[in-house]
């Protein structure tokens, strides 16, 4: 029997080297002229002509230059003659790859006297060692060679479809990889993995072959046997070596294929090329980029979202809610950079499990910190700090990542020479901590918290303060291989102050605060390979206490005011099923019924029927208990979207949404303030609800590196709240009397291309869209524009972006943008008028005249340091400068009155270019 055994293993070793070395008897040939030419040159000249395929440690041919002439040579001859005299040697296999190695040999196929140690020569010192090399530890990885058996072992595979569930990390960090492609290509059957790095694919059981890509990442595969239900865990390593551009088809092509519309994925590296003010990376700057996002100011990070209005956009931060996402005036977002791993914006088919908001999701994941070491890394700029940690705890089980962000404006602000300059301050620091753990391989548990505060005073002796604390808990269970399921606690809070000392006798202090309990469950289950269904509850409790205004100070005369505190409750259940009818047609069809109940303790304002709610017509109060119900409200949300192919990477997608929101921002200003109000929906004040149709058509080209899609939509708004001339919110006990109910209407057409593979990389968006209002009761006085539609604060007609990045070498990119948008509307005064002896401001119907159109462009350099894998620190320089024109854009126009003329002024926030650099690291 070992004869017999023997004589086989040695007749396979024969077969399979012949058939390894019949791959190079017809060695295509190779014809250049070379005159101090860059080795990565060489490299992709010699690709085109060949075929093959270079793997090698960039940073090390970083100085080569090659001069060298051959006609109709081999690639062997050729690599000989470049690498004679040097310590660099090359090996070839026999699926056109080439290992190209310093002071080391790579063996490709099995060596003589391998199985018998008599034969050969002896005199050949071979090593069978890897350099530290990601692609040949590819090349002799056992996880790819060797054969997974999943399931149940059987005798005989019984045929059907099993399902497979897994993970999806980086073998570097141990963190999940999002979005990542997992699929067999016969039959063509696959899924990508969600923000947890999980997958669940139902698949043919028997041998498989199990292929996984993801962009930057470098593609791995597994020799599986599929018995039954089962699971698998991938790592992949980061794709850093190979200077030719990969191109990651699975799942490159999910904007034709998914039904899915407006939606986008940004990863922090698609944050990163953006140039931003100050030079720090900036996630809701990059938002603003995207066909169909808008701000109304440069200073304001508030999100205008296909007419939306900025509160009608639900922000989560690892599912807890954000209610102010801005720092210092609004010019930084409240994420720090470092810690973030992905975000993903809805506008047109928002999924069934997130409700509350009309216009948009905004949904933000950080990392989960690094399983396999401890690492450093953090950046310094002109204005801000930042330093992040992250490490195991316990090695490929449970990890964390710290985070904080600071800034020295303050300090800047005193060295300036103008007084009103250095007496002012302005400061902010944020706090991230996140700790993941996996109990075993069906649970894990994800702990996040987040601390943000703001502090500034201009000009003046008021001093502002806004403060974010969010913390949340998810587990995430898996049932089987069908079923997984996530448990999610968070509570969120915002709160604001604002304080005057200048006067002692008028001295006081204003305080408002929100506070957001949730709990929600959301399952995925597997119906079939082409039904998924996705359900789910979820419930949130509100308390909001309005505003207390009370005196600063033992001097201060100011009385002491307090409005009743709000609560409410608002709870919701969804189910959601995607259907592949067939390989053409995919249905998403899904339903959410939310319910609110407005609660007691409460004393409510009663006005006389039949007569405007205003405070001449008050009729009294009427007092609610605790608990007790005092409105409720509650309907059904539609969701449904399809996608018809029409031929391969052209896609038409169509989508219906119904949703609701009870919860306003009141606001007279034009961008967002600290000191807006938040305001539940009550007896008077009725939920916001919309619906918006959308049509799509999405097209692919050069193999799904450029994509291509143009969508036009139409939205309808009931009960979004306008403010009433001369009315103020803040403090005020009467807050139904001072706003408008109106109705909006919002349409428009957005296009877009994006390609984010290659040495140039970027998008290009335009979008052209309406916004308009109109008041809900047409005859009342307060009506503005005569009970017309009149353009919203936002409303903002052509919009077009260009972001772009060309990456000149390993190290060094350049990335420019440049944007235009039309001028947004404002309310001049027109004339003067005497009432009662005094005179007053007439002015024009509202937001007839727009202020100039805004266009600029920013530039950016980016220098990163040497590529090797093993150093001390890994750092970069981003030399930027913002604004390159140096257009004086106008953020708003106000009017004053002075000596009896009504003058009217320009305020300019960056009027000149403004240069930065920031230094990044990472150890």
């Amino acid at each position: 029997m070992n004869i017999f055994r023997n004589f086989t293993l040695l007749l396979s070793l024969i077969l399979f080297s012949q058939f390894s070395w019949g791959q190079t008897v017809t060695e295509p040939r190779i014809t250049m002229r070379l005159d101090s030419t860059r080795f990565n040159d060489f490299v992709k000249d010699v690709e085109q002509q060949t075929g093959y395929f270079f793997y090698y440690d960039a940073a090390r041919f970083d100085s080569l230059t090659i001069d060298l002439e051959v006609k109709d040579q081999t690639i062997r001859n050729v690599l000989e003659q470049v690498f004679r005299g040097s310590d660099f040697t090359y090996a070839i296999d026999a699926n056109k790859r080439v290992y190209i190695t310093e002071g080391q040999r790579i063996i490709t196929q099995f060596q003589p006297g391998l199985f018998n140690p008599n034969s050969g020569d002896g005199n050949e010192a071979v090593t069978y060692a890897t350099p530290d090399n990601a692609a040949q530890e590819k090349l002799l990885s056992t996880a790819e060679s060797k054969v997974h058996e999943i399931g149940v072992k059987r005798y005989k595979i019984t045929p059907g479809n099993s399902t497979i569930t897994g993970y999806i990390r980086s073998a570097v960090t141990g963190e999940p990889v999002v979005g990542a492609a997992v699929f067999i290509e016969s039959p063509s059957i696959g899924v990508t993995t969600d923000a947890l790095g999980f997958y669940s694919l139902t698949i043919p059981r028997g041998k498989q072959k199990l292929k996984i890509k993801s962009f930057g990442m470098r593609e791995t595969q597994r020799q599986i046997i599929l018995y039954s239900d089962g699971k698998l865990d991938v790592e992949m390593r980061e794709s850093v070596i190979a200077l030719k551009e990969v191109s990651v088809k699975a799942g490159m092509d999910k904007n034709v294929v998914g039904t899915q519309m407006g939606q986008v994925k940004l990863t922090i590296k698609n944050l990163k090329q953006v140039p931003t003010v100050f030079g720090e990376t900036d996630l809701l700057r990059t938002v603003m980029t995207l066909p169909g996002v808008k701000s109304v100011g440069e200073n304001s990070t508030g999100l205008n979202v296909r007419g939306g209005s900025t509160d009608q956009n639900l922000i989560q931060f690892n599912d807890a809610v954000i209610y102010n996402p801005s720092h210092l005036f609004g010019f930084f977002s409240a994420f720090n950079p470092d810690i973030l791993k992905d975000v993903e914006l809805y506008k047109s088919t928002i999924p069934s499990k997130f409700g509350g908001r009309l216009s948009s999701v905004l949904d933000i994941n950080s990392r989960d910190g690094n399983k396999k070491k401890f690492v450093a890394s953090g950046g310094i700029g002109l204005v801000t700090g930042r330093l992040t940690l992250e490490g195991p705890i316990i090695k490929d089980k449970t990890s964390f990542i710290i985070g904080g962000r600071s800034t020295y404006s303050s300090w800047l602000l005193g060295r300036l020479d103008d007084a009103k300059y250095n007496n002012s301050s302005a400061s902010f620091y944020d706090v991230n901590a996140n700790i993941s753990h996996e109990i075993n391989e069906k649970n894990s548990i994800y702990v996040t918290g987040y601390m943000s505060k703001d502090r500034f005073k201009l000009f003046g002796d008021t001093t502002y303060s806004y403060q974010n604390q969010i913390a949340s808990i998810k587990w995430k269970h898996t049932f089987n291989t069908k079923l997984y399921g996530e448990f999610t606690a968070s509570h969120s809070k915002y709160n604001y102050q604002m304080e005057s000392q200048g006067l002692p006798l008028n001295a006081f202090d204003l305080k408002f605060d929100i506070n957001q309990s949730q709990f929600k469950a959301d399952f995925n289950y597997v119906l079939h390979p082409k039904h998924t269904l996705d359900f789910g509850v979820s419930s949130i409790y509100y308390k909001l206490h309005p505003g207390l205004f009370s005196p600063k100070g033992t001097e201060s005369l100011v009385i002491q005011e307090q409005l009743e505190q709000e609560q409410a409750l608002e709870s919701a259940v969804y189910l959601e099923d995607k259907f592949e009818v067939n390989p053409r047609l995919s249905v998403t069809a899904g339903l959410r019924y939310s319910l609110y109940q407005y609660l007691g303790p409460r004393t409510v304002n009663k006005y006389v029927p039949g007569f405007p709610i205003d405070k001449i017509y008050e009729d009294g109060t009427q007092q609610y208990a605790s608990g007790k119900k005092i409105k409720g409200y509650g309907g059904p949300e539609y969701r449904l979207s399809l996608r018809y192919t029409i031929y391969d990477n052209l896609a038409l997608k169509v989508s219906y949404n119904t949703l609701r929101q009870y919860i306003h921002l009141l606001t007279n200003t034009m961008t967002v303030s600290p000191t807006d109000i938040w305001k539940l929906s009550d007896q008077y004040i009725k939920p916001q609800t919309g619906d918006q149709v959308s049509v799509g058509l999405y097209k692919n080209f050069r193999g799904n590196k450029i994509e291509v899609s143009l969508e036009g939509y139409y939205k309808n708004i009931q009960n979004f709240l306008d403010y009433k001339g001369g009315d103020s919110l803040i403090m005020n006990p009467r807050i139904e009397a001072a706003v408008l109910g109106t109705r909006g209407k919002a349409y428009g057409v957005e296009f877009m291309v994006k390609k984010m593979t290659g040495k140039l990389n970027g998008w290009l968006g335009y979008t052209y869209s309406r916004t308009l209002l109109r008041a809900l009761d047409r005859e009342s006085p307060d009506a503005p524009n005569k009970g017309n539609y009149y353009p919203s604060n936002y409303d903002k007609p052509h919009d077009f972006t260009m972001i772009s990045n060309y990456r000149l070498s390993h190290r060094f990119s350049v990335s420019f943008n440049f944007t235009y948008s039309t001028g947004r509307p404002y309310t001049p005064p027109i004339g003067k008028y005497i009432i009662d002896g005094a005179q007053r401001v007439y002015y024009a119907d509202r937001n007839q005249f727009r202020i100039p159109d805004y266009y600029r462009a920013d530039l950016a350099v980016n220098i990163e340091g040497n590529h090797r894998v093993k150093k001390l620190a890994h750092s970069s320089w981003t030399f930027a400068v913002y604004n390159v024109l140096g257009r004086k854009n106008p953020s708003s126009v106000y009017f004053q009155t002075q000596n009896g003329m009504v003058n009217g002024y320009q305020l300019s926030i960056f009027g000149q270019p403004i240069p930065t650099v920031t230094y990044n690291f990472r150890f």
